[in-house]
């Protein structure tokens, strides 16, 4: 408040302390003058008092947009930065001292490996591109952590037992608990190499990092994907339970899965289950699947569980003698799948690698760290239904696997 406020502030305590004083006197007439003078100097004050928060409302606003503006340039010249390094590093460019300080400060906390660090924002963006309609990432667990390894003490979520009644000042009682097991994870380097013409790297900064964010959110997309079906594949490896029709479906969630996960389960099916799905009625001729309410290009089977689509070339069916077996994955993915991302991207460039030099092209190297571990094995059930064809590669879809 400025000085000026407080002033009127005071003025208007010592007049209401007049108004008393007369009224006490019996002064009522002189008094009324008083109050309507009061009436005025409080109608000046919130008149000047909202003007005061008017002004430092603007003054916080031009705070807010100062900072923002701050903001934005310190990540242009993070990504000119990073740009400017990818283009030095095969001669078409060189680095400032400016941004040889922002490199610096880049790397700092992150283990040496050789490789240059992504900024944060195109980190942030490759990310939500490799979250795509068709990433299973967006189905298990996610834990981001900051160490290469580590492990994690679960207790499966069907297994875990409340807490007892303590009355009290009472000493706790010793508890039954289900035993707890113990999740060790290893960080693993993934990676591999993009090849660009020297056009691209000659491009402005936005077309490079356009290019580049794309590609790198694919393979990751890809990578995980993988290595999701991989644990899917491997915590239900003798284990299938073959399925003929709705009944099997529904024993499944009703009998197979603890109602513990049934309550969090969903769908994953790949193009050759879909369909089988698909063409699924019930007594009246109603389609079993039906489309979500809350996402109109989902469906829902049994008008609860979400039902997830993948390509056959993510998830392929496996042959069989006269036909194939198309995998339907049901129960909580979530429970059963965690990636351990480090969240860490680095890139290495080369314009000399072998034939790159020969067709004028650039290697970009790009590494991420992530390992997936299964937690509760019991919390998904990989069904399987077997569809007839007058040939074993006459599958429904294309990507079909000849193995499993």
């Amino acid at each position: 408040m400025n000085e000026e406020l407080k002033k009127l502030l005071d003025n208007i305590k010592d007049k209401k302390q007049e108004v008393r004083d007369l009224c006490k006197a019996g002064k009522i007439e002189d008094a009324g003058k008083a109050k309507d003078e009061l009436k005025d100097l409080q109608a000046q004050f919130d008149l000047m008092y909202d003007l005061e928060q008017d002004k430092l409302e603007h003054m916080q606003q031009q705070a807010e947009a100062g900072t923002a503006k701050k903001v934005a340039d310190k990540t242009k010249k993070a990504t000119g930065a990073f740009v400017n390094a990818i283009k030095a590093a095969v001669g078409v460019g060189s680095l400032s001292e400016d941004d040889k300080e922002i490199l610096n400060s880049m790397n700092e906390g992150t283990e040496k490996d050789g490789g240059l660090t992504v900024p944060k924002d195109i980190r942030t963006a490759i990310k939500e591109l490799r979250r795509s309609e068709d990433a299973l990432e967006t189905l298990v667990n996610v834990e981001r952590v900051s160490t290469l390894s580590g492990s994690r003490v679960v207790e499966k979520y069907a297994d875990q037992t409340p807490f007892d009644n303590v009355d009290e000042a009472a000493e706790f009682p010793e508890v039954s608990t289900p035993e707890f097991e113990k999740i060790d994870y290893t960080v693993k380097k993934k990676g591999g190499i993009l090849k660009v013409t020297q056009e691209l790297l000659s491009d402005t900064a936005e077309n490079i990092i356009g290019y580049l964010k794309k590609w790198i959110a694919k393979k990751a997309k890809a990578t995980r994907n993988f290595l999701i079906i991989a644990k899917i594949r491997e915590i239900t490896k003798d284990a299938e339970v073959p399925i003929e029709g709705l009944d099997d479906l529904k024993r499944i969630f009703n009998v197979l899965l603890d109602p513990a996960i049934a309550l969090g389960a969903g769908v994953v099916v790949n193009q050759d289950g879909y369909n089988w799905l698909d063409s699924l009625k019930d007594k009246d001729g109603k389609y079993i699947l039906q489309p979500d309410p809350t996402k109109p290009t989902s469906a829902l089977l049994f008008g609860k569980y979400p039902v997830k689509k993948i390509s056959n070339k993510t998830m392929p069916s496996t042959v069989a003698e006269g036909g194939f077996k198309a995998p339907i994955v049901c129960g909580d993915l979530k429970e059963a799948v965690t990636i351990f991302d480090r969240e860490t991207l680095t890139i290495d460039i080369s314009s000399t690698a072998g034939k790159l030099w020969e067709t004028d092209q650039t290697g970009i190297k790009v590494r991420e760290r992530l390992d997936i571990q299964s937690v509760d094995e019991e919390a998904i059930i990989m069904a399987e239904h077997f569809i007839a064809t007058e040939s074993s590669e006459d599958s429904a879809t294309t990507g079909t696997a000849k193995g499993k």
